[in-house]
């Protein structure tokens, strides 16, 4: 994993492109934020407080956001991490638009999540625009 830190430390970046060592602390944070909150929705939906439909975006929300690390790092594709990416910000907008009308504070939770998101998916776009 080491050789594709060195890859990406490598590559274009905007001036505007927040410093490695910021990213740790950020989604640790973050990933504190999901684990409650997400944690929340799919217990209320094993206990059949809301439908399984509801949690479905909170779930691709995961799938999508974990496989970001393997797609950017391991195969080393600006292109597909810049898809996944999308795919990252649009379920969560999703989870949390379908979420808000059960439980509120659960969107309201998500907000640091979409916040840095699509600040990292304008980044993302970016980096894969300067090294096309």
């Amino acid at each position: 994993m080491n050789n594709a830190y060195t890859w990406y430390s490598q590559l274009l970046k905007p001036s505007w492109a927040p410093p490695s060592w910021l990213f740790g602390p950020v989604w640790t944070f973050l990933y504190i934020l999901i684990f409650i909150s997400f944690g929340k929705v799919l217990m209320m939906a094993w206990q059949k407080q809301i439908s399984w439909m509801i949690a479905l975006p909170f779930i691709l929300n995961i799938i999508f956001n974990v496989i970001f690390t393997p797609i950017q790092f391991g195969l080393r594709n600006n292109y597909l991490a810049a898809i996944d990416i999308l795919l990252v910000v649009g379920t969560l907008i999703w989870a949390m638009i379908v979420i808000y009308p059960h439980v509120k504070w659960i969107t309201y939770m998500q907000i640091p999540y979409l916040l840095w998101g699509t600040f990292a998916t304008v980044l993302q776009f970016t980096v894969t625009y300067l090294n096309k």
